[in-house]
C-alpha cells in the first residue's frame, strides 16, 4: 500500500437527524469537506447509532436506508442514501482486523442516521460505495482506539473513514433555552477531546477519567466513535485538526475532527 496516497479520516459530531435537510454552518462544512477530499474508491462509515454487542460489518452489496428516530417531520422519513453497498470492502475489514472478529452482516442493518445524514451532504450523489461498522458495547475503551489503528492500512488503499458521533452527547441535560452555547462542564469536556485529539490521540481514552465523563458521555455510544480516528492518529504518529465546532443546547458538541 503506497502511504503517499493515504485517504483522510474523519469524526463528525452529526448532532440531530434534521442536519439532513437544513443548510447550516455545520452541514456546509461538511459539503464543503466532501468537495475537497479526494475521491475515495470506498467509505467505512462508524456510526454512534450502531451501537450492538458485537463488532460487525455491513456486507450487503445494496444496504438499505434506516430511519432509526420517531417524531420528526415525514419529509426526513422520506430520505433514502441510495449508495451502494461492498461485500469486498467488508471481507477486507474482517481480515485486516484478525485477530479481533468482524462479523460479517449480510441482512440486518444498513445506513442509519449517523451514517446518512452526514453522506447527504459529503457525497450527495450516493456514488461512492459505503459499508458501516457497528460500535462494539462490550469492549472497554481502548479496544476502539486498538480496532481503529488495525484498520488504518486501508486509508492507503483509497478508503476513507467517517466516524459519526458527538463527543459531548446527554439529551436529558439538554436546555432550549442555551441554544448554541455549552454548559460550563460540557465545554471543559469537549475541550478536554480537543486537545487530546491534536496534540495525543493515542490517549484518547483518558477522557473516560475526566471529571465530568458521566455527565458529558452518560452512554459511550456517541462518544467512541472518536476513538477510532483516534487510533488511526496514533498508528500514523499524526493528530488531528478541528475542522468545525460549536454546541447546541447546552449539553450537545458539534466539534468535528480531520485527520490527513
Amino acid at each position: 500500500m503506497d502511504s503517499s496516497n493515504r485517504m483522510p479520516a474523519v469524526f463528525v459530531g452529526h448532532g440531530s437527524p434534521m442536519n439532513t435537510l437544513e443548510q447550516n454552518r455545520w452541514t456546509e462544512s461538511w459539503a464543503d469537506l466532501g468537495r475537497a477530499l479526494p475521491r475515495p474508491r470506498a467509505i467505512v462509515a462508524i456510526s454512534a447509532h450502531w451501537y450492538i454487542n458485537a463488532t460487525a460489518v455491513t456486507a450487503m452489496a445494496e444496504p438499505s436506508t434506516i430511519h432509526d428516530f420517531f417524531g420528526f417531520p415525514e419529509e426526513l422519513f422520506a430520505v433514502q442514501y441510495g449508495a451502494p453497498g461492498s461485500p469486498e470492502l467488508a471481507h477486507e475489514i474482517a481480515e485486516v482486523a484478525k485477530p479481533t472478529w468482524v462479523g460479517l452482516d449480510r441482512d440486518s442493518w444498513g445506513f442509519d442516521h449517523g451514517t446518512w445524514s452526514v453522506l447527504t451532504h459529503m457525497y450527495p450523489e450516493a456514488d461512492v460505495p459505503v459499508v458501516q461498522l457497528s460500535v462494539d458495547a462490550g469492549k472497554p475503551a481502548h479496544y476502539h482506539v486498538d480496532l481503529g489503528a488495525k484498520l488504518a492500512p486501508l486509508r492507503d488503499d483509497g478508503v476513507l473513514f467517517v466516524a459519526s458521533g458527538n463527543v459531548l452527547h446527554n439529551l436529558a441535560m439538554m436546555d432550549p433555552s442555551q441554544p448554541d452555547t455549552a454548559f460550563a462542564w460540557g465545554e471543559a469536556y469537549d475541550e478536554a477531546a480537543t486537545e487530546l485529539m491534536t496534540v495525543r490521540p493515542g490517549d484518547i481514552a483518558t477522557l473516560y477519567e475526566h471529571e465530568h465523563h458521566h455527565l458529558a458521555a452518560p452512554t459511550p455510544d456517541h462518544l467512541l466513535p472518536v476513538f477510532y480516528v483516534a487510533g488511526m492518529a496514533a498508528e500514523a504518529g499524526a493528530t488531528a485538526e478541528v475542522f468545525t465546532d460549536g454546541y447546541l443546547m447546552g449539553s450537545l458538541s458539534m466539534t468535528s475532527y480531520l485527520l490527513r
